[in-house]
């Protein structure tokens, strides 16, 4: 039950970060947002990494170089990607694409690492892509021959392939997962400093960002990854990722709230690709062993 309702939390904090975003996107630069959600978060990370998981500091910095391609990957172009694509879709068409990255993931994986999929695996992936092709031909598929795409929600497809390579890079990582998070994090900060002070990010001017930045810093970023993985230690990661799915329905759910209408397209897209997600996430059947 515990490890359930962490699940629910991470999701539902990470729902908050996309229409958030979307909000503090109209009077703050996606780079700004992106270094101050890292800033802020970086020290309490490697504060919660200490005291939770009491990790190997020397070993894991050990791995600075790994650990450097996935700052670069994961916390600096998927979040810039992420905030940029937010100024020109919705926060909803977002998560819907979002949600398909498990599907893409199984794709990327034959290719890098070579695994196969079983059936449930295939017609999983073949869901979720036709899913997001609903959703970003609003429900027009004959749409997919002329080149009229939002481009926000091109960007958002970009941002899910990054993910894809930083999750596929990371399942290898043997690290503690916060601990390696948090030195992602400040490495990001680190590389992002030079480059925001030059482009003039300042501190937030209004009362709306400050409570946008804190509460991207304070739930996405540090709220989300602790539920997640405390999570984790009691949940296989199989099972934990079909939480993700919740991920589509906390968002519709804030944006209905919000007085936004949920078109039919994205309802069924929506649909489609959460059905893909659970089919390519089925274990594969173990085959039965013969009695000798």
């Amino acid at each position: 039950m515990k490890a359930s309702i962490f699940l629910v939390l991470a999701t539902l904090f990470w729902s908050g970060n996309l229409v958030v975003g979307q909000a503090a996107v109209n009077t703050m630069t996606p780079l700004e947002l992106t270094f101050w959600r890292w800033a802020l978060a970086a020290l309490p990370l490697v504060a919660l990494a200490h005291f939770v998981e009491r990790p190997d500091w020397r070993a894991i910095l050990g791995r600075w170089r790994v650990l450097l391609l996935l700052s670069v990957l994961g916390m600096g172009c998927y979040t810039l990607l992420l905030y940029t694509a937010l100024e020109h879709t919705s926060a909803l068409n977002a998560a819907l694409i979002t949600a398909a990255n498990p599907a893409l993931i199984v794709v990327m994986a034959i290719f890098i690492l070579g695994e196969r999929p079983g059936l449930f695996g295939w017609l999983g992936v073949a869901l979720g892509l036709a899913g997001v092709l609903l959703v970003l031909t609003r429900g027009e598929l004959q749409r997919i021959f002329s080149i009229t795409f939002n481009f926000g929600e091109l960007l958002m497809i970009g941002a899910i392939t990054v993910w894809g390579f930083y999750t596929i890079i990371s399942r290898r990582l043997g690290l503690p997962a916060i601990a390696a998070t948090a030195v992602q994090v400040v490495m990001a900060t680190a590389l992002l400093a030079p480059v925001a002070l030059a482009a003039g990010a300042g501190f937030p001017s209004t009362a709306a960002e400050g409570w946008s930045i804190a509460y991207i810093a304070a739930f996405p970023s540090l709220g989300a990854y602790l539920c997640w993985n405390l999570a984790l230690k009691t949940t296989a990661p199989a099972t934990a990722g079909n939480y993700l799915n919740l991920i589509v329905v906390f968002t519709a759910a804030i944006t209905v709230m919000g007085g936004i209408p949920v078109s039919l397209p994205q309802a069924v897209g929506g649909l489609l690709v959460i059905a893909g997600v659970l089919l390519a996430s089925r274990p594969k059947r173990s085959p039965a062993i013969r009695a000798a």
